[in-house]
Formats: C-alpha cells, sequence, structure tokens
C-alpha cells in the first residue's frame, strides 16, 4: 500500500506541476511524463493482478528494467525542471 500511495503521489504531483506551469510546452511535457508514468503502472498492476496480458512492462522506479528505469528518472528529472521553472523572469 506504500508504493502505491507513493505512485499516487507522483502522478498528482505531475498533474499539479502541468498546472502550474508556466508555458504551453512545460504543460504538455508534464501531462505527457505523468501519463507515461501512470500507464505503466497500471499496465504493470494489470499484468500481477491477472486481468491484462503479460507484455514485459516493468514498474517504474521499482523494477530493474534498465532502458525503462533511465526514461522513468529522465521524466522525474524533466518534471522537476518544469517545476522549477514556473516563474518567468
Amino acid at each position: 500500500m506504500l508504493l502505491l500511495l507513493g505512485y499516487l503521489f507522483l502522478i498528482v504531483w505531475g498533474i499539479y506541476v502541468a498546472r502550474r506551469a508556466a508555458d504551453r510546452f512545460g504543460t504538455f511535457l508534464a501531462i505527457g511524463i505523468t501519463a507515461m508514468i501512470f500507464w505503466h503502472i497500471v499496465v504493470n498492476l494489470g499484468m500481477v493482478i491477472g486481468l491484462l496480458p503479460v507484455v514485459g512492462v516493468p514498474l517504474p522506479l521499482f523494477s530493474y528494467g534498465g532502458t525503462n528505469m533511465i526514461t522513468t528518472m529522465i521524466g522525474v528529472g524533466l518534471l522537476m525542471n518544469v517545476s522549477m521553472r514556473r516563474f518567468m523572469f
């Protein structure tokens, strides 16, 4: 349950960043990264529960997926950058 709450926090934070972004590109970037992470979580949990066929999608930031781990970490870094750059100078 703690892991699922952590994922819920990550998804809600991504939506919050998208709503508070300074420009349209930041909004679309944040929505895209959040959607990518959300669907990876949904597909993996669906496979584990047995509702979806097994396709080999690792759980973000938890399962070792090599390239997927790097991609997810880059996505979270981009979310942090959009969050940091929300003020125009």
